[in-house]
């Protein structure tokens, strides 16, 4: 059935430069938290991606951060597309103003005028101190009481100002620590588990299959299915009578406080879930059967595609901020950049971008040259002038940075290059290199850095520190080995014993047969040293040196590279 884009579930995000973000899906609110505003981006775009998939449909995400909101459609397999045209601030339509009264008036008459059906909870927690919350008084004892006997004075509070009040603590780790003090009245809300965004999802996708007209008919016999409001509600809770009412998401009675009783809760309940059962087969004679019979005879997926499938999951796993990948050889010749090449168009297809290639050589690299070209010839050094644009700037965008970085088409990631004027004196140094890092490390999730073949270069010594995981690489080849070990040798002797012990490295086949006794040294020799050691064969799509064309390459080939990309992104 065709999907139709205008049915589909609206979800809502806040990203903020502190690294903190809400994202609301059908009015249930988490918050987020990562190192920096890209991690935040990209931990909503996994969140909302995870949604997606457990409906296998595609959602609508209404992205808002200083600048202006971004209409995105985010689909299951993690593709990112626009919705529509980015709505900066200055264009949003406001509400009009309304005056604001300055007399002075009690207090307690304000509050009185301020508590609505649902907002009557969170705004007492914010403005009534803990020896009264935890009181127990309910709304209309507050009003009759006065908020001056309270000890908070003869303040005059009106309805914009407690409202106004209410929205900035909502955005406050401490909201949540006032809202568990509070217990309402007998009468007013039972306790309920605490929901996630996630948990509490409910998308209605006006399905019409068998399944879920059963499950509607289960839930109308249910005792829980009392007629719900177009609001913001997360199920039915007993009140006076023995009747069901909803309860509002903002509700403070959903705290962990409320499961302080004993027994399961939600996430228990979550958590008992099993795992889930592995897809139709796709490859091999298991998937030929399958599309040969038309589905009538469906064997399981076999080992090397289950092990294809874990290795598409290590390289799609959750990243906690942006991750640096920095790929190492002091021998030219060693495959150091087809590596950090096909590292990206890797990352870049199973991941759905926000990846950058970049040449982190100080003077000319090649990763340009291999790279597809653009319709500019701007360079990390152009990136470097203009970098105030980036690095101060609160408005700019991944889009801004199209005029120095080269995108890479259906590889779906972007390059960097390095200078490639011959009689150029431009040059990266350590601090160059510090303030590009920093400035794309807000836009891009993963950065995989080439690198050049001087060791003592302070750019090639930054690029090591700023590394997350380190990547060796080597053809098979006595020089190219001899320059790989020296290497860890010299990361010892400064201090990175611990990244050397983590990194991967890579080798690569130089010609259609190897040779079979140093593959064997080599092996022998790098696994004591590093993580884990991956081959990848020879292709002759690599050969010739011009532009990667992925799709060029032999099957085993783009396989190997997707086993050597997962034992990296394991490091992450």
């Amino acid at each position: 059935m065709t999907q139709n884009i205008s049915e589909l579930p609206r979800i809502r995000a806040m990203i903020r430069s502190d690294g903190t973000g809400e994202l609301v899906i059908d009015g249930v609110s988490s918050r987020i938290t990562a190192a920096d505003e890209a991690g935040v981006r990209e931990e909503i775009i996994n969140r909302v991606t995870d949604a997606a998939r457990a409906i296998d449909r595609a959602v609508r995400l209404t992205a808002e951060d200083e600048q202006g909101k971004s209409p995105l459609i985010v689909h299951p397999n993690g593709d990112v597309e626009d919705d529509g045209a980015f709505i900066p601030t200055s264009l949003e339509p406001g509400p009009a103003s309304e005056p604001v009264s300055t007399a002075p008036a009690p207090v307690s008459a304000a509050v009185s005028a301020a508590v609505s059906e649902t907002e009557d909870v969170e705004l007492i927690a914010l403005v009534v101190p803990a020896e009264q919350q935890k009181s127990g008084l309910d709304t209309t004892e507050l009003q009759a009481a006065g908020l001056d006997d309270a000890g908070l004075g003869t303040a005059a509070l009106d309805t914009a100002t407690l409202k106004e009040a209410k929205r900035d603590a909502d955005m406050r780790d401490a909201d949540a620590e006032v809202i568990q003090q509070i217990e309402p009245a007998p009468s007013a809300r039972a306790h309920v588990p605490p929901l996630t965004a996630f948990d509490g999802l409910v998308l209605d996708l006006d399905a019409d299959t068998d399944d879920e007209d059963d499950q509607e008919q289960d839930l109308a016999a249910s005792p829980f299915s009392a007629p719900r409001a177009a609001t913001n509600l997360v199920g039915p809770a007993p009140v006076q009578g023995g009747t069901f009412a909803e309860v509002p998401a903002d509700d403070p009675s959903i705290a962990p406080s409320a499961l302080a009783g004993g027994g399961p809760n939600l996430a228990d309940f979550m958590n008992s879930r099993p795992p889930l059962v592995a897809g139709p087969a796709l490859l091999g004679w298991q998937g030929t059967v399958r599309r040969i019979t038309g589905g009538l005879v469906s064997p399981a997926p076999g080992t090397g595609e289950m092990s294809h499938r874990a290795a598409v999951a290590s390289v799609q796993r959750s990243l906690v901020g942006p991750r640096t990948i920095v790929v190492l050889n002091p021998k030219g010749g060693a495959h150091k950049t087809t590596a950090t090449l096909l590292i990206a168009a890797t990352f870049g297809i199973h991941r759905g971008g926000y990846t950058l290639a970049w040449d982190n050589n100080e003077t000319m690299g090649t990763l340009g040259v291999r790279a597809q070209t653009a319709a500019h010839t701007n360079t990390a050094v152009d990136l470097l002038r203009d970098l105030d644009n980036f690095a101060y700037s609160s408005s700019a965008r991944v889009g801004d940075l199209d005029n120095y970085v080269r995108n890479q088409g259906d590889a779906r990631f972007d390059a960097l290059a390095s200078d490639l004027d011959p009689a150029g004196a431009a040059s990266i140094d350590d601090v160059a290199f510090g303030k590009l890092h920093a400035a794309l490390s807000r836009f891009y999730r993963v950065l995989i850095i080439d690198t050049g073949n001087n060791m003592r270069a302070s750019n090639w010594e930054a690029a090591v520190d700023a590394a997350d995981q380190l990547v060796v690489v080597s053809t098979i080849r006595e020089d190219t080995a001899y320059g790989a070990a020296s290497l860890l040798d010299g990361l010892r002797q400064k201090g990175h014993a611990d990244k050397v012990a983590q990194a991967v490295t890579i080798l690569a086949s130089p010609a259609k047969t190897a040779d079979r006794q140093l593959s064997v040294r080599l092996h022998d020799h790098f696994s004591k040293l590093t993580r884990t050691v991956v081959d990848v064969p020879y292709d002759s799509a690599l050969v010739a040196g011009g532009s990667l064309n992925y799709d060029a390459l032999a099957p085993r080939t783009r396989k190997a590279w997707l086993v050597a990309t997962a034992a990296i992104a394991e490091g992450l």
